[in-house]
């Protein structure tokens, strides 16, 4: 089997580089080219020089249509704006399309799962493989311990992040909803500020902090009179996104149209 051609969409991004890099050193990949928006500097260089691994002699571009007719499959952690339109062009092209990118609305997700009936999309809050068995276990735990335990998630990322909570701890967030069969919407409460009252039973408290350059740490907290139960993951660098991504490129290469979540690459049901 020829190796998976893989473009990258945001190349000159931190997160951008980490994934082409990513993508030229994984046995089975090639890397297959690059874009960044319409006027940017990067535009025309080379996507190994911007990227770090040295001249490839392709070109960064800012035609996503090009880079697709190019790729077997595409690996966007860009914006909710930008992915949603790379959807739609993965979807007329029958194309892979991994989605890192968070802060997706309602409206949204109905977009990229009407583009999935073409398209193979593996979207997830998390690419790390580590993460997502967190929330298979955050779920079962949920799951196994009573509203005699609060659930409360605290998460950390560096002072650049522009969404909170992060995708991630609402992930975590719906996984616990999902052990205590409630939803999120209706028992998630996100942070707390003045005369707040005693706590609601059955809740799930969320709390975003924000600072340096921390790359992402995740705690979920089972508090119950007496004891208390910590999951915590703590990333110390973007490779593990990376990694998770080019996994789920692979995985979904001989499968139907759809969207898949992490949890079905790792075969976690």
């Amino acid at each position: 089997m020829s190796d998976l051609a893989i473009g990258v969409v945001g190349l000159a991004g931190r997160m951008g580089q980490t994934l082409a890099k990513h993508v030229a050193e994984t046995r089975g990949c090639r890397l297959a080219g690059a874009t960044e928006r319409p006027g940017h500097a990067a535009i025309g260089k080379d996507v190994g020089e911007v990227a770090g691994l040295g001249s490839l002699g392709i070109k960064v571009v800012d035609d996503a249509r090009a880079l697709y007719a190019a790729s077997d499959a595409i690996l966007d952690f860009t914006v909710p704006k930008a992915t949603l339109a790379h959807a739609a062009i993965a979807a007329e092209l029958g194309k892979i399309l991994v989605i890192g990118t968070t802060g997706f609305e309602k409206e949204d997700e109905a977009k990229l799962a009407q583009a999935a009936k073409r398209a193979r999309i593996v979207k997830a809050p998390n690419m790390s493989l580590a993460v997502n068995l967190l929330m298979s276990l955050v779920r079962d735990t949920a799951k196994r311990l009573d509203d005699e335990f609060d659930i409360e998630i605290l998460e950390i990322h560096h002072r650049h992040k522009v969404d909170a909570p992060s995708g991630t701890a609402l992930g975590l967030g719906r996984a616990a909803a999902e052990g205590r069969g409630v939803g999120l919407e209706s028992h998630g409460v996100r942070g707390r500020d003045g005369i707040t009252g005693a706590r609601k039973r059955g809740t799930i408290g969320m709390a975003a902090l924000r600072g340096g350059d921390a790359v992402g740490d995740h705690t979920v907290i089972f508090a119950a009179d007496g004891e208390r139960l910590e999951l915590t993951h703590r990333a110390s660098s973007r490779v593990i996104y990376a990694r998770g991504a080019v996994r789920a490129a692979l995985w979904a290469r001989d499968k139907a149209p759809g969207l898949y979540s992490m949890a079905d690459v790792l075969g976690l049901g």
